[in-house]
């Protein structure tokens, strides 16, 4: 099976979301239809443990953290995958970003 778009799921603090929308909008990568922008966001809780060779955004090394943040949704084409990764990745606050990329199959 081919697939043409792919669905991106970002783990992003939610002070980072308006940034990552407009640049990845100016980068045509938010159309849908007849309309731009489109992105979807969700609050989210999880824990996370920085390892002694990190550099943590929060959190303290050696110990179990937990927080939340923002699950980013959006669409694009699949043969823009890579600027997409080079978009959220300049933007991003952690050294790690959690990038879920995944296929959408026409039916």
């Amino acid at each position: 099976m081919e697939f043409t778009y792919v669905k991106f799921e970002v783990l992003i603090p939610e002070e980072y979301i308006h940034k990552l929308r407009d640049e990845l909008n100016d980068a045509g990568l938010l159309n849908v239809g007849h309309y731009d922008h489109v992105l979807s966001y969700v609050h989210v809780k999880g824990y996370w443990r920085p390892l002694q060779s990190s550099t943590p955004y929060r959190g303290t090394k050696g110990k179990v953290s937990f927080g939340e943040e923002c699950r980013v949704e959006f669409t694009c084409s699949a043969d823009r995958v890579e600027v997409a990764k080079r978009i959220i990745k300049n933007i991003h606050p952690y050294e790690e970003p959690v990038i879920h990329v995944l296929p959408q199959f026409t039916i």
